[in-house]
C-alpha cells in the first residue's frame, strides 16, 4: 500500500506489523470504535477536521470512556489530529460520523457527505473502508464505492475494499456487556466483506456477514425502527395505565415473563435520535411506497416532548401557579442514561417550549456541562438539589444517581416511570 505520510509523522507508536487505522469522526460512535479497536492492539488515529470535537474533548470527565481515552492517548496508542492526510497512512479506515435529521425530518447529509468525500480525495490502494454511520439504503455506494471509482479508476473489490457495518453497542451500558453485540458486516464484494471483517472482528465479539452494503444498511434501519414503533406503543401504553390508576412498570415486568412473543420496552420521553427510521421513511416517500405504521409511530414520538410540557402546564395549575414565571429543573437532559450524547434528545425541545412560555427552565445532569437552546448555552446547575423547585422533571435518570432529595421538592413528574414510588412522583 503506498502511503504518503509516516506513521511517525502523526505520533502513533507502532510496531512493525503491527495495524494502523483511522477513524473518521469524533463523536460517541467514533469514540467507541477507536476505543474498541485500540484496545484489541490497533492502533488508531483519530480525524476530525473540527478540532474542538475530537475525541477526547467529547469525552466528559465524568463518563466511563474518559479514562479509556487518556490511557490510550498516554499510551501512544491513539493519536488526535484535524490534518485529512492522516487518512493516507492507514490500512484501515472507519467513517463514524452522525446524520441527523433537520426540522422537516429530513436527512442532514453534510457531514456525512463530506466525511466521505475526504476519504475518497485521501484513500490508497489496498485500503479497506468501512462506514458505520445509520444512514440510508445505498449510501456506502453512492458516497464511497462509485466516487472512489470515478475518481480513480479502482474496481472495489480489487485496488479498494469498501463495506457498510452499523456499530451495535448498547450506550446505556458500562463495561464489557456493552460491546457484546455481534456486528453485522456487508462488503460490496466477497472480498470488500472479508476484508472488512478482519478490521471489524477485532473489536467485536462475532460478525454476522451479509450480502451487500444495502443489507447491512437496511437492517439498521430494521432494528431501530423497530425501536421507535414500539417505543412509540409502550408510552401510549402506560398513558392508558394512568388512567386506571395502574403502575405501566409493574405491568411490563409481569408480561416480560412471559419466554416468547414480548419485548419489554420502556416508557419515557420520546426517543434520542430518531434519524434513523427517519431516513427509511424519506427514501420510502421518494418511492411513493406507504408506511402508515412507522409515519404514525414517529409523529406520536415527535409529540411526546409536547405532551410533557403539557403535563407540567397541568400540574403547576393544580397547585396554583402560573406557568410563566416557575422555576422548573430538567433532571438529566442525556438521550440514555449513562451517556453524555444530547443528540435529539427529547430534553432540548422540552426545556426549549419551557422557555418559550416564560418558565425559568434550568438542568442538572453529571454528563453534560452545557447545552445549545437556539442562541443560548444554558450551563449545568451543580447545586440545584439545594434549591427547592416549582417542578422538577426527571427525564434521564443515571445509573447510581441520587434522588432521595426529590421528595422535598414541590412537585416532581417522572417521564422516567423508574424512581421509587415513595417519592409520590407524579407521570405523563
Amino acid at each position: 500500500m503506498t502511503a504518503t505520510r509516516s506513521s511517525s509523522a502523526i505520533g502513533i507508536m507502532q510496531e512493525p506489523g503491527s495495524v494502523h487505522a483511522v477513524v473518521v469522526g469524533s463523536g460517541e460512535v467514533g469514540m467507541r470504535t477507536a476505543l474498541s479497536l485500540v484496545e484489541s492492539g490497533v492502533a488508531v488515529t483519530g480525524v476530525n477536521v473540527d478540532e474542538s470535537r475530537l475525541l477526547v474533548r467529547d469525552a466528559e470527565p465524568s463518563t466511563p470512556d474518559r479514562a479509556r481515552v487518556e490511557r490510550a492517548l498516554a499510551d501512544g496508542r491513539m493519536e488526535l489530529t484535524s490534518d485529512l492526510a492522516a487518512i493516507s497512512d492507514a490500512e484501515s479506515v472507519v467513517i463514524a460520523v452522525p446524520m441527523p435529521v433537520d426540522s422537516r425530518l429530513v436527512p442532514d447529509m453534510r457531514e456525512l457527505t463530506a466525511a466521505c468525500a475526504s476519504v475518497v480525495a485521501n484513500a490508497v490502494e489496498g485500503q479497506s473502508i468501512v462506514l458505520t454511520s445509520t444512514t440510508y439504503v445505498g449510501c456506502t455506494r453512492d458516497l464511497v464505492a462509485e466516487p472512489l471509482r470515478h475518481r480513480n479508476g479502482w474496481t472495489v473489490g480489487e485496488q479498494v475494499h469498501v463495506a457498510f457495518s452499523p456499530e451495535h453497542v448498547d450506550p446505556g451500558v458500562n463495561g464489557p456487556e456493552r460491546y457484546a453485540t455481534p456486528r453485522v458486516i456487508g462488503g460490496v464484494t466477497e472480498e470488500c466483506g472479508r476484508r472488512a471483517e478482519a478490521v471489524i472482528a477485532r473489536g467485536a465479539p462475532g460478525v454476522h456477514a451479509v450480502t451487500s452494503p444495502e443489507a447491512a444498511e437496511m437492517t439498521e434501519l430494521l432494528q431501530n425502527s423497530f425501536r421507535a414503533v414500539n417505543m412509540a406503543m409502550i408510552n401510549e401504553f402506560a398513558d392508558g395505565c394512568r388512567a386506571f390508576g395502574v403502575d405501566p412498570i409493574e405491568v411490563i415486568e409481569a408480561a416480560a415473563t412471559k419466554p416468547h412473543g414480548f419485548v419489554p420496552f420502556q416508557p419515557g420521553p420520546g426517543r434520542g435520535i430518531p434519524c434513523d427510521a427517519h431516513s427509511l421513511l424519506w427514501q420510502l416517500r421518494a418511492q411513493r411506497f406507504p408506511a402508515p405504521l412507522m409515519n404514525a409511530a414517529m409523529g406520536s414520538i415527535a409529540a411526546r416532548p409536547h405532551r410533557v410540557v403539557e403535563r407540567a402546564r397541568h400540574l403547576l395549575a393544580d397547585r396554583g401557579k402560573p406557568f410563566a414565571g416557575s422555576d422548573v429543573l430538567v433532571l438529566g437532559v442525556a438521550y440514555e442514561p449513562g451517556v453524555a450524547d444530547v443528540r435529539e434528545s427529547p430534553a432540548l425541545e422540552v426545556m426549549a417550549d419551557l422557555a418559550a412560555e416564560g418558565v425559568r427552565v434550568a438542568y442538572a445532569d453529571p454528563f453534560v456541562p452545557s447545552v445549545r437552546l437556539g442562541d443560548t448555552t444554558l450551563r449545568a446547575d451543580d447545586a440545584a438539589e439545594s434549591r427547592r423547585w416549582d417542578l422538577v422533571i426527571v427525564h434521564t435518570a443515571h445509573p447510581g444517581a441520587e434522588m432521595s432529595w426529590l421528595s422535598g421538592q414541590n412537585a416532581v413528574l417522572d417521564i422516567t416511570y423508574r424512581l421509587d414510588p415513595s417519592l409520590r412522583c407524579a407521570h405523563l
